[in-house]
């Protein structure tokens, strides 16, 4: 029997009639005001530059406003500061993000926890980690709220199951063990340091793989019925899971491209329309 695909690319799409309406909700109750993500692009990278765009073009679709700002690669952390706090300030945008990476003389993490909580529609900032991980009210770092996200529409069960996280960085492998754990999964983080790594993936009922390295987990390392939810993407449309031969084994996966990419940006979306709802009071 062939496993679940967990189509996120089919998910994020029927999302979008949901958010266009409450868009339009959002329009009538305060006199035809659009909310509008602000996307902050430093430098010209341009796989950043390609996301950007893609994500201006999911505004786009549920009606919303993206105001992009781009700054020279030369810019400083005082200039870049500058910007997101005249952003916080304005009472038109609702939500902010700062595309990563940014050039090396930039302090990212300072510059993250500049942005506003009631602004942070990507989930970036310590506080906001900090309060998700307390179980307060907060975005979710949007790939792995989209992650679970998907897990919920497909009826994957969490509670109590082992579940293992192969990546470590503050925007994926941490907030979704957080997640998980709030979810009363047993969760296991690993990185690719951890020793006995093979070991550790064959005791997942669910298996996360978010190292940024090339079908660095290999098909064998995991048991047969595992539900498993591939990060990674790199040239070659491959993941960070060698899936190929999953699809036999597992009893879930997501696929690569298609599975979390899309609920990624179709979060930040929908944590932009939330946090337009909430400006209304």
């Amino acid at each position: 029997m062939s496993a679940l695909v967990l189509d996120g690319k089919t998910l994020a799409a029927q999302t979008e009639a949901d958010l266009l309406a409450r868009v339009e909700q959002i329009k009538a109750k305060s006199g035809g005001k659009t909310p509008i993500l602000a996307t902050i692009l430093v430098g010209d990278d341009p796989a950043s530059a390609t996301y950007v765009k893609m994500k201006g073009n999911a505004c786009r679709r549920v009606g919303m406003e993206s105001l992009a700002v781009e700054l020279p690669a030369s810019t400083s952390t005082e200039a870049l500061l500058a910007r997101i706090h005249e952003l916080n300030a304005n009472p038109e945008v609702h939500g902010i993000l700062l595309q990563h990476p940014v050039p090396a003389q930039i302090d990212e993490r300072a510059c993250f926890d500049a942005i506003a909580l009631e602004k942070d529609v990507d989930g970036v900032t310590c506080l906001g980690f900090g309060r998700m991980a307390m179980g307060e009210d907060a975005y979710g770092c949007a790939t792995p709220q989209g992650i679970m996200r998907m897990l919920e529409h497909y009826g994957i069960d969490i509670e109590g199951k082992h579940a293992v996280v192969v990546g470590r960085s503050p925007i994926l492998g941490k907030p979704m063990a957080m997640m998980l754990l709030q979810k009363n999964a047993t969760v296991t983080i690993c990185h690719s340091r951890t020793r006995d790594l093979p070991a550790l993936v064959a005791q997942a009922d669910i298996l996360v793989g978010a190292v940024g390295k090339p079908e660095f987990i290999r098909a064998d390392w995991v048991k047969p019925g595992a539900v498993v939810v591939d990060a990674g993407y790199h040239p070659g449309g491959v993941g960070d899971v060698e899936l190929g031969p999953l699809v036999e084994k597992a009893s879930a996966y997501t696929p690569v491209p298609g599975g979390v990419g899309p609920m990624t940006i179709n979060t930040l979306i929908l944590q932009s329309v939330m946090s337009g709802e909430k400006s209304l009071g």
